[in-house]
Parts: structure tokens; sequence; C-alpha cells
């Protein structure tokens, strides 16, 4: 009996009442810490370059200005090369973190936009969620530098840009069309292995339907001044652009727009306009001008011309300079690389047959087609290359060679030309025999003296004649002569006795002249009628003697 007793004691021991209450206790603290664990949000990890402005435990998450999320810890990372952040979010932002999520510090900024973020000079900075549209859950982030151009769901287009000009473009950079703002740049980086600058664009809609496959792209520097061939060209974008640069697009004249462009489709971003325009003639032929003059003033780009007519580029001034050149040279020429393109000539979309242009342009050179160089600018001096006929050079082309492409045949330029023309004559005037021509001057000259002296003395005769009073009286004289034979005419008048008498002889010289035009016609007939008779007879016919 005692152990059965002792035994239902131990049993009344472990359940006592007493146990009931601690029992309950922990139940409690495991349903609260399940409750609390269960209404916590996700844990997000940010990666940041620094921790500027951001604390542990009083930094927020806030997206549309409502709190969804705090930071928990700041620490740096392993390597030391960055800052990471760890984040409590809320249960209902569980939701919003995807891989299109994005996050940037809000803190005071000063940029080409204008001032924002002043509300957080007293509130301190916070962190801003942009809720993402992927169905990618996704925890570990990289926080921003600048906020996002656009919104994930914006409507709109996303281009790519790739560029070896070195180009500034930054984020937030403003995408221009005829200097309206029609987009922004979202991302740029470099990629060391190809040297190439790779930029992200947006587009917003409506403005998206203008890019299209044949747009080109170029950088807006605000303003641009260009001295050329062509003369000055003065180009000027928004006042955004101006300030900060930018990008702006446009096609080409006399090329069809072509079909919409792709999302995500990738263009060359080109220096300025005219090189985006050269971008667009791809199919080309390559000539080098092997030049005998001077090259200064041409530089790369300079036009190409036939007759005022653009043709080409020039790509290279100078190209391959130290190459060697062809046997036929008798002296060094300076190598520039040409590109004809024959896009310029034909007509939208008709295919371009390089052969033929190559074969047309060997008969040219055969007809005397050669480039020279010609001043397009006497301001600034810029020079383009002219193709022209000369006819001095028809039927005279040796195909040349020079580092694998076709020499292009050259003549001398305009102010060679005259060059040339000078020397040629100061040769020739080298070339005559001075001191006959000198001493045959000399001669000239004093034959010219002695006349000029022999003129002089006549000068001097005929003063002194003038100057003897005889002389003088002639005029006196004169006159009273014509009034004597104004006196002697007015006495032969109609009425006067002398006229009447000389009336009276004209009368007689008439009859005496009718009388004699008888003996006038028969002397006229016969000779020797003065002598002879008249009479007509046989002449007497000559005998011989008698013996």
């Amino acid at each position: 009996m005692p152990e059965a007793h002792r035994a239902q004691r131990q049993v009344q021991s472990r359940i006592s009442p007493i146990w009931i209450v601690p029992l309950v206790a922990v139940l409690i603290g495991l349903w609260l810490v399940y409750d609390n664990v269960s209404r916590r949000g996700p844990q997000i990890t940010l990666e940041m370059p620094n921790a500027e402005g951001i604390e542990a435990g009083k930094t927020l998450i806030k997206t549309r200005n409502v709190e969804v999320g705090r930071v928990e810890s700041v620490r740096l990372s392993d390597d030391l090369s960055h800052t990471v952040v760890t984040a409590r979010m809320s249960e209902d932002a569980e939701r919003m973190l995807n891989a299109g999520t994005r996050f940037w510090v809000v803190k005071p900024r000063i940029g080409r936009e204008g001032i924002s973020g002043l509300n957080t000079v007293l509130s301190g900075a916070y962190i801003q969620l942009q809720p993402g549209q992927d169905d990618e859950r996704k925890y570990h982030f990289k926080v921003l530098d600048q906020p996002p151009v656009a919104p994930p769901g914006a409507e709109g287009v996303r281009i790519n840009l790739v560029s070896k000009l070195g180009s500034s473009l930054r984020v937030g950079d403003p995408v221009t069309y005829q200097g309206f703002t029609v987009g922004r740049v979202e991302d740029a980086t470099f990629d060391p292995d190809d040297r190439e600058m790779h930029h992200r664009l947006f587009i917003e809609s409506p403005y998206d339907t203008l890019i299209t496959e044949a747009t080109r792209f170029w950088s807006a520097s605000g303003i641009k001044v260009d001295l050329d061939s062509e003369g000055v060209s003065v180009q000027m974008e928004s006042l955004e652009a101006l300030v900060g640069g930018g990008v702006t697009f446009g096609i080409p004249e006399d090329i069809p727009p072509g079909p919409k462009a792709e999302p995500d489709s990738t263009y060359t971003l080109y220096a300025d306009e005219e090189s985006a325009l050269q971008g667009t003639y791809n199919s080309n032929l390559e000539y080098v001008l092997l030049v005998d003059d001077t090259v200064r003033g041409l530089s790369k780009g300079s036009p190409v011309e036939y007759r005022g007519v653009r043709v080409g580029t020039v790509v290279s001034v100078p190209w391959h300079f130290t190459a060697p050149q062809p046997d036929s040279r008798q002296r060094f020429a300076i190598p520039v690389l040409i590109r004809i393109e024959p896009q310029r000539l034909t007509l939208d979309n008709q295919p371009i047959d390089l052969d033929e242009w190559r074969q047309r342009f060997t008969r040219m050179f055969g007809y005397g087609l050669r480039a020279s160089l010609k001043n397009g600018n006497l301001l600034t001096g810029a020079l383009f290359v002219d193709l022209n006929f000369d006819k001095d050079q028809r039927g005279q082309y040796q195909p040349e060679t020079f580092e694998g492409k076709t020499v292009f045949p050259t003549t001398a330029g305009g102010f060679a030309q005259i060059e040339q023309k000078v020397s040629n004559l100061l040769d020739k005037l080298n070339e005559l025999q001075v001191e006959p021509i000198l001493d045959k001057l000399d001669k000239t000259m004093a034959t010219s003296q002695a006349t000029l002296e022999e003129v002089r003395q006549s000068a001097e005769t005929l003063r002194q004649m003038l100057d003897d009073p005889a002389t003088r009286e002639i005029p006196g004289n004169l006159n009273a002569t014509l009034e004597n034979l104004q006196r002697a005419l007015d006495g032969l008048s109609p009425d006067s006795k002398a006229y009447r008498k000389l009336d009276d002889t004209l009368e007689s010289i008439e009859r005496l002249v009718r009388d004699l035009q008888p003996l006038a016609e028969t002397l006229s007939e016969q000779p020797n009628a003065l002598i002879f008779d008249r009479s007509a007879g046989q002449d007497p016919i000559p005998r011989a003697p008698k013996p």
C-alpha cells in the first residue's frame, strides 16, 4: 500500500495546475512570434556605390510617397567596392518585387531639368521604389544613380545606339527631333573590348512613330559652326541641348522612311548630321589620288564633285603616306583616299551594280576624266576634289594601283596651272636674246630722236614764216582779190553788155563747129584727103621695066 500511494502522489505532482500558466504563456508567445513573423514582409538586399544619406532603422522606402519598407542595416561588401543595404519590406509590397522593379535615392539634386528633392533637406533622404511589371520574383537589386527616365509600362519604344565617338552623353540627356524633346537617354555604358559607347534611348509615344529603319542619329552639341569648302553653316538645337548636349535624329532627304523600327533596334550614333547623311551611302567605289600639289586645306569629309554635282567624299588625307609608290611616278606624290558614291546619282531603291560603275569610270579615264584640287572657300582656304574631262589627256590613261586600290588619274589644279604657265613664260623670257633687241631699240630711239629734231626745226621754220610781215598781209590781199572777183562776176549778169558779147561769141563758135564737122568726118574716113583727091579709082598695077 505504501508503494501504491507513493506512485499516485508522483502522478498528481506531474499534472499540477501550477504548470498550466507557463504553458499558456509559452503558447501565447509562440503565437505572437508566429503572427509577427507571418505579418513581416520580405527582406531585400540593395547594392549602392555609397551609403550617403542612408541610416539603418531610419531611412524609409517609399512608392508614390507611401512607406513600403525600412532600412535595417548598412554594411560594406566583402570586396569593399560598394555598400550593401538590407531592408525589410511591408507585407503588401511582395507583389512589387520583380525583375522590373527599380530603386534610387531621393535627395536634393541640381540638374539640367531644374532642382528636385528639396523636401528631403529636413526629412532626410529616402529610397524610391518604382514597381515593375515582370513575372519573375527578385529580392536583390542595384540602386540607380539617377531616377529612371520613364516607367517600365510607359508607351513608347526603347532603342540602342552604338558609337565610337567618345560621346559625353549621360543618363537623362534629351533626345530631340527638329529642336523638340521627344525622349531621354536611359543608360550609357562603355565596352572596353570593342571600344564602343552603348546608349539606351526611350522615345515617348506618339513620337515613337518617327523612328524607322532609315532613321539616322547624331550628337546635338548645342551650337555647331562649320567652315568648309561649301561655306559657313551654323546649327543650333534646343536650349537644353545647348547647355548639356543630347541626341537628335532625322531621315535624309530623297530616302524612303521605311517601316517602323522594332523595339531594341540598334543604330549608329554619328558625330554630326553630315556624317549621318554620309552613312546612308553604303555602296561605294574607293580610289586613290596621287596628288603632286599641296593638300593643305583638303580634309576628311571634303566633297568630291563633278562640275558642281557632289558624287563622293574624301575619306583620308593622307592615306598610307609611307607606302611605296608606282614606278611610273617621277616624284613623290601624296596619296588621298576618296570614295565615289553612286547612290547620290541614282533613283530611290534602285539597285547599285558596283562592277558596272567601275567599268564606266575606267572608260571615262580613257576619255580624259581627271581629278584636281580646287579652292572651294577663299575665306577658309578649304579645298575639294573636282572631276572633269581634259581633252589634252584623252587616250593617255595608263592603269595604276596603290596599296591594292585603283589610282584615279589626276591633273594639276587651277593655281598649279597658273604657276606652270608663269614658269613657262619665264623660261621663254630667259631664252630670249636681249642684247640684239636692246641694240635695235637704241637705233630706233636714235632715229626717233633725229625725226623729232627735224619736226622741231620744221615747226620753228613755220613759226618764222607766220611771224613774217608779208605772210600777215596775205589775208588782206586775198580779201581784196576776192572782192575784185566778186565785182567781175557781177559784170557777167544776163543783162550786161559783156554777157551779150560772150553769148554772140559762143554762137559763132557753135556755127564754126557745125561747118567743120563734115571736114572732121572726111579726115576721119580718109586722113590723106587734104593731099589726094577723094575720087575713087583702081590702084595702079606695077609693071616691069621694058627692055
